[in-house]
């Protein structure tokens, strides 16, 4: 059931408010498209998306295949954004809806960083770390919301930070020589895609400490 009283807090993005966004909503608005669908659909490429990473590592296609993995990412962080603009305007936001907005969003950053652990020049353990770690990052916001304090949204690595850098990483892979993706030193097997995955760790772990400080100082100003 809708409630047009209720706002659910949002992650900033400066992209909302950008011309082509504002027409894209207003157009999905109009064509009855509901909130709930665009959030299933952005859940839809980002589990694509960790397909196309790990079909990077077998056969020849795997500059294609690293094209469509970054696509596929772009699609789903479009979705995310326009699930909460067409909620907005068509006056249907709610809880459950927040619920649609949250879990795929989870499923989405599991299945596309694991994804990249299995790319070609990646690494299986750290695609699992990193996943395991965007997921408390996550957690980590909604537990501040549960105790009283505001979602703290703050980087380095939040969601937006990590597919822009899976992106620039898919999209380097694309163009690059087979040699980038097994650079054979010091770790066999690492390329671009495991030194990537190594800074988005490194980020992530960054990010749960900024959010857990800046979240129990909020709690600690309530009293």
């Amino acid at each position: 059931m809708s409630n047009p009283e209720y706002q659910p807090e949002r992650r900033p993005l400066a992209t909302r408010e950008r011309n082509f966004s504002k027409v894209l909503a207003n157009r999905l608005a109009a064509s009855g498209i509901t909130p709930n669908a665009i959030s299933v659909a952005g859940m839809v490429a980002g589990i694509a998306a960790g397909v196309a990473f790990a079909a990077t590592g077998h056969g020849d296609s795997y500059h294609w295949c690293f094209f469509l993995a970054a696509v596929l990412i772009q699609m789903r962080l479009l979705a995310n954004m326009l699930d909460g603009m067409v909620a907005i305007q068509t006056e249907t936001s709610s809880p459950v809806g927040e619920l649609y907005n949250e879990v795929p969003d989870r499923v989405s950053d599991g299945c596309t960083i694991i994804g990249a652990g299995y790319a070609s020049g990646g690494s299986p353990e750290l695609g699992f770390i990193a996943a395991a770690l965007a997921i408390f990052i996550a957690y980590v916001r909604a537990q501040g919301k549960v105790a009283g304090a505001h979602q703290e949204f703050c980087g380095p690595m939040a969601k937006p930070q990590r597919m822009f850098l899976l992106t620039v990483l898919a999209l380097v892979c694309t163009f690059a020589p087979t040699s980038w993706l097994d650079f054979g030193t010091p770790l066999p097997g690492w390329g671009v895609i495991a030194w990537g995955l190594c800074a988005i760790i490194l980020g992530e772990l960054v990010t749960v400490a900024r959010r857990l400080l800046k979240i129990s100082a909020a709690l600690k100003e309530q009293g």
